[in-house]
């Protein structure tokens, strides 16, 4: 199978797609709204004029429960391709429910910011188009596996494009987590919480906490306090071999574990969250329009 080098300027160095990929099957995540509804049932017969076969789902919510389960998605897990109409906490949605299965993901602004779908709607079928020629590159991005353990017990799994956040609930006061990184002993944290982070989610709740921007190729693992009491308690980034370790103080109360900022769990007095890189991966179609530098200079306001 020869695999070539798209055209499209700006390309990142990750994964070319290819011209013989044969792409038969695609699902379509649209967002809950009137519009993004009517747009995808206009794509699905745009592709069935052309011989492909699609899948629409439209979640009633991106928000999971409160015991980290969501519903399952009504899209195969063994489509080609997925297109995703909506905002970067659709896209998020879809990494969870079917991005790890490795087919590519192709995000389409009809939301807010749109770090992650930034291809505008307008150019949505001249880019599909091109991707389904094989025309397209995509970037890796990295996720991580999220744990809950009780005393030996595994409670919750969660697979993250974003973060996994620990803060209080409805009470803000003072947490105190213990963290080890591979089970060595880093800092005891007190703050309002705690973000550990992908790269990809560094310009999410870690920005806003003063955290980095890290470029989304890299596999790091960033960890932010939220409001640190001690103020030379700062954000670390950590080789993405690592293990991350929180344990929840045995005196804390009303304690809440988010991913991706859609899922969340309780978390009891001494329960621990372990965190590392997943093994699998998330291929994001990369924006043919404009480099990620762009993207980030457009989406932060900077001049």
């Amino acid at each position: 199978m020869t695999r070539t080098r798209p055209t499209w300027p700006n390309c990142p160095r990750n994964s070319p797609g290819e011209k013989e990929r044969f792409m038969k099957r695609i699902g379509i995540v649209a967002k809950k709204s009137a519009l993004a509804l009517a747009e995808a049932e206009s794509l699905r017969d745009w592709l069935a004029e052309r011989g492909f076969q699609a899948y629409i789902e439209q979640p009633e919510s991106t928000i999971g429960t409160v015991n980290g389960t969501e519903r399952p998605t009504t899209i195969p897990w063994d489509v080609d391709l997925v297109v995703v109409l909506g905002g970067d906490g659709t896209l998020l949605y879809a990494a969870r429910a079917l991005g790890r299965h490795g087919m590519p993901l192709l995000g389409v602004n009809m939301g807010g910011l749109g770090f992650l779908t930034a291809i505008s709607l307008e150019n949505a079928r001249k880019a599909l188009e091109r991707v389904l020629a094989g025309e397209y590159w995509a970037e890796a991005r990295m996720l991580l596996a999220v744990r809950i353990v009780r005393g030996r017990e595994v409670l919750n799994e969660q697979t993250v494009l974003n973060d996994a956040v620990i803060n209080k609930g409805a009470l803000a006061r003072i947490l105190n987590l213990s963290v080890n990184v591979d089970q060595t002993h880093l800092t005891n944290y007190r703050a309002d919480g705690l973000i550990i982070s992908t790269p990809t989610g560094s310009t999410a709740y870690n920005l806003s906490a003063g955290g980095p921007i890290v470029h989304p190729v890299h596999e790091t693992i960033v960890v932010t306090p939220i409001c640190p009491f001690t103020l030379t308690n700062r954000p670390i980034i950590l080789p993405m071999t690592a293990t991350v370790e929180v344990e929840v103080d045995p005196e804390a109360s009303d304690v809440i574990l988010t991913a991706d900022g859609q899922v969340s769990c309780p978390l009891e007095p001494g329960d621990r969250v372990v965190v590392r890189r997943s093994p699998s991966s998330l291929s994001l179609i990369t924006n043919p329009y404009k480099s990620y530098f762009e993207i980030l200079r457009t989406k932060l306001g900077w001049g």
